[in-house]
């Protein structure tokens, strides 16, 4: 039996996953709408028939990591600092081409006005879920505090697929970004 094509909303996250990939694995300079064809197995022509320019494509990735992040969210009830934890570790564990990517992707936002829109969107959507987390471990003014702790848990992701990092155990990276998120959660709390 011959594997269907998938269709719409299927189709452009096909088109979207495709494109994080290419970006993770050949740079920005492999990412063509041709090659995003071939990857996600489509007919020539399917990902500029939904996505028309190299910004639109840029976007897209952009809004689909955004969606997956919101999505691989661990459920409601979950201690607010594990869910930290487990946030930084399942994304370097189970989607180190989207961190790969997006750190492709930001720094070709500092040249693209369009990107730095999405992206700075999506960062303002993620910490304003960080700052409810903060709140909830009784950490004072969560919205500001989101920033400095999105800002470490970002550095040890990046850290993870780009650094020494990337030498560490699973369980030793997990350990790290415990004492880490743990240490600096006491400290914006005053040492409480």
């Amino acid at each position: 039996m011959t594997k269907q094509a998938p269709r719409g909303a299927e189709r452009q996250d096909a088109i979207a996953d495709a494109a994080i990939h290419l970006v993770a694995t050949r740079g920005l300079r492999g990412l063509t709408h041709r090659a995003v064809d071939t990857e996600a197995g489509l007919p020539p022509g399917s990902t500029s028939y939904y996505l028309r320019t190299r910004n639109a494509l840029l976007t897209a990735c952009v809004a689909r990591m955004l969606t997956r992040d919101v999505a691989g969210m661990p459920p409601a009830g979950t201690n607010p600092l594990e869910l930290m934890v487990a946030m930084t570790t399942g994304l370097a564990q189970n989607r180190p081409d989207d961190l790969i990517a997006r750190y492709e992707l930001s720094l070709e936002a500092s040249r693209r006005p369009e990107l730095r829109t999405a992206i700075d969107e999506g960062g303002r959507q993620l910490r304003t879920m960080l700052a409810q987390l903060l709140g909830e471990l009784d950490v004072p003014d969560p919205e500001a505090a989101a920033w400095p702790v999105a800002a470490m848990m970002d550095g040890l992701l990046y850290d993870r697929v780009a650094g020494v990092g990337s030498t560490l155990s699973p369980p030793a990276f997990e350990a790290a970004v415990r004492r880490s998120v743990t240490a600096l959660v006491a400290g914006l709390r005053g040492g409480q």
